[in-house]
């Protein structure tokens, strides 16, 4: 397999379950041999325009804790090879391969479409959670800047909403997100994997280093934004000995909310991962996916609710009494968000507040 610098995932891997065809990933080098012309230029990024009729979506899921969720972009550059998120490509006949972390799709009237929906006089609040399909802060959130229009809506109009990212661009919305944080309508989780930039780069590609993760944690909360940091996921043999230094770093820079998830494989996530595993780390593959199979009863995945969340087994008893410990040593609580849904006011779909 031909690692792709900057990438994460080996190949561009077709769905199994929509019989696309595999597609080879090139960099626009088609014909020539390495022998003759050397090695492909790397795997350009392109960014495509999506209209949707609407931009919330909507869930029923028991086991998350959130019932509505915006994804202004589809696909993602960070390129984590974990991703769950990245089957969902395959509704754009595309691989959840590589073509997830080089074929993006933007949504410009994200925030045009998020003001119709919550001047409808059926509406009802509930906080709004974004970064649960694709980042809402990855590399071309500095072009179109759609999560900081759709929190400028949010603090207009007084709508709770919550971010989930691995990037320390969120801090550039600092001022907003700490007006919010004042009326009680945000609250910040940041993913950190490991302390290892090294391991990052073969993990999640392009997604900042573990040290400005905790560097923006530390911003967010000495601004007075509700932070909490995810220690997720969590991979036997590969991150799982960050755990306890990982809490540690948060702790000293005032995060006192914290959470684990093991890592997820569903669909095509296992076959990509597996590719990932036999190229990066031969010598562990077997232990690591044989300790994923054992917490998730002798499978890659467990697509249950609660039980996808909460692993089974003696290895996921010793992760979860590790975490424990260390969050008790650390002086860390229960994760808690409850956002203030009673200040909101709708918005008039021309963009002006209602007089009255």
């Amino acid at each position: 397999m031909r690692v792709h610098k900057g990438r994460g995932a080996v190949s561009g891997q077709a769905s199994t379950r929509f019989n696309l065809p595999q597609r080879e990933a090139d960099g626009d080098w088609l014909d020539a041999s390495v022998d003759i012309d050397g090695e492909p230029p790397p795997l350009r990024t392109t960014v495509a325009e999506l209209t949707p009729r609407t931009i919330l979506s909507f869930n029923k899921s028991p086991d998350v804790p959130f019932d509505r969720s915006i994804n202004a972009y589809n696909g993602c550059e960070h390129g984590c090879i974990y991703c769950f998120a990245r089957p969902t490509h395959a509704y754009h006949d595309l691989s959840p391969g590589l073509d997830f972390e080089t074929k993006l799709f933007v949504k410009p009237q994200a925030v045009k479409l998020l003001r119709e929906t919550l001047a409808k006089p059926s509406y009802r609040p509930a906080p709004i959670a974004m970064g649960t399909n694709t980042d809402p802060y990855q590399p071309i959130e500095a072009r179109y800047q759609l999560t900081r229009q759709i929190l400028e809506l949010c603090l207009e109009v007084r709508h709770p909403v919550t971010i989930t990212t691995k990037s320390d661009r969120v801090v550039r919305d600092l001022d907003i997100l700490a007006e919010l944080a004042r009326h009680n309508l945000t609250h910040v989780a940041v993913s950190v994997t490991s302390m290892d930039p090294a391991l990052s780069r073969l993990l999640e590609p392009r997604a900042v280093a573990p040290a400005k993760r905790l560097a923006a944690l530390g911003k967010l909360a000495d601004a007075g934004v509700p932070t909490h940091v995810s220690v997720a996921p969590v991979i036997p043999a590969i991150t799982d000995t960050y755990i306890e230094d990982i809490l540690q770093a948060a702790a000293e820079r005032g995060i006192r909310s914290a959470s684990w998830i093991i890592v997820r494989l569903p669909h095509e996530v296992a076959p990509l991962f597996r590719e990932w595993l036999d190229t990066h780390f031969p010598d562990r593959a077997g232990k690591v996916m044989a300790t994923i199979q054992s917490m998730r009863e002798g499978r890659d995945n467990d697509p249950q609710f609660f039980s996808r969340m909460r692993p089974d087994g003696v290895w996921a008893q010793v992760f979860r009494q590790r975490f424990a410990i260390a969050m008790r040593r650390l002086g860390f609580g229960k994760p808690q968000v409850s956002l203030d849904c009673s200040q909101f006011r709708p918005p008039s779909r021309d963009g002006q507040l209602a007089l009255f």
